[in-house]
């Protein structure tokens, strides 16, 4: 799809519009839950305990890892990342979130929204190959037993999640530099609950078709790129697994990817509907409902489906809290 014939990188012309910007003090406010000021603080209260929960998983899944000799495996590698970028995710989201929520001002200045969606999008860009990675793997683990710590040595895990970081980055930096070339009137209503990409450029005054096209592009093309990967990691997996000739073993098997499967379809789905349906007929209230699903709620499922579904983390969780209360 050919969407103009900007330079990739126009920096130059998104330095010259930046600065116009700022220099006039452009602020947006962020219109969030305001159709249903009754639930204000209902959406406040869950909310907040969603974001400790999120915290409390995910830095806690992390440090169980990072201490426990056990989980020091490729796998468990993966999982601690995951668990950082949801963490970091939530972290870049929730927080303006819950004060917008108590706050009669509801603006963001124009460059912390910019930052606020740079980093948002690089996190959800990031886990999606995290996931793909995982997927992998899992496909080594049980079609290649064997081979598995030949395989998934310890340079190959640190490549692929420099991989995932890197491309995590690349996507939103060039959408970045595109928005950064996008002229506001100075106060600008957003009518989300962050700065999403789509609710943002919607209120520019310039042509905003190129980024629409670079949007859709790189969104079709990770999600192809990743559930293509995961959808062929699966199909040898589920193969393999047939050939398990024991009931017990077949069940062994499955249970170790059903966190990984159920990960997966949560976040795709909602990323799938909402992104990578070109000319989305989506209603604004729909997306916000979308969006809640994939910023808020799912970084807080994460750790507990992989908690919750594993027993050595259960064990290990109440160690480390009978550790605790013993050391107090």
């Amino acid at each position: 799809m050919i969407c103009g014939n900007n330079s990739l990188f126009p920096l130059k012309e998104s330095v010259t519009m930046a600065e116009r910007n700022l220099s006039v003090e452009t602020t947006f406010a962020l219109l969030g839950f305001t159709d249903y000021p009754e639930i204000q603080i209902p959406l406040f209260l869950v909310f907040l305990i969603t974001y400790i929960v999120t915290v409390v998983g995910n830095l806690g899944m992390i440090v169980i890892i990072k201490i426990n000799p056990k989980f020091h495996t490729p796998m468990y590698f993966f999982l601690s990342h995951l668990s950082f970028v949801d963490f970091c995710y939530s972290s870049i989201i929730t927080p303006k979130l819950l004060e917008n929520l108590v706050m009669a001002d509801k603006s963001i200045f124009y460059f912390s929204c910019m930052l606020q969606f740079f980093l948002s999008c690089t996190a959800v860009v990031t886990e999606s190959f995290l996931l793909a990675v995982m997927a992998y793997d899992r496909f080594v683990a049980i079609c290649n037993p064997l081979l598995y710590t030949v395989v998934m040595s310890q340079r190959l895990c640190a490549l692929l999640v420099a991989g995932s970081y890197l491309w995590g980055i690349f996507d939103p930096l060039v959408l970045f530099c595109y928005a950064l070339l996008l002229d506001f009137s100075g106060h600008d209503v957003i009518n989300h609950f962050f700065c999403e990409y789509t609710a943002l450029i919607a209120v520019s005054s310039s042509d905003i078709h190129i980024p629409q096209c670079l949007l859709f592009g790189f969104a079709t093309f990770s999600e192809v790129s990743t559930l293509l990967i995961i959808l062929t990691s699966y199909v040898f997996i589920f193969v393999s697994v047939l050939k398990i000739r024991s009931a017990s073993g077949r069940h062994k098997a499955f249970s170790t990817c059903a966190s990984h499967l159920t990960a997966i379809t949560m976040f795709h789905g909602t990323i799938l509907s909402l992104y990578c349906v070109p000319n989305s007929k989506h209603s604004r209230q729909t997306v916000k409902v979308g969006s809640v699903f994939y910023t808020v709620v799912n970084p807080m499922l994460n750790p507990l489906i992989y908690s919750l579904r594993n027993k050595d983390v259960k064990v290990a969780f109440w160690k480390l809290m009978d550790t605790k209360v013993l050391f107090h």
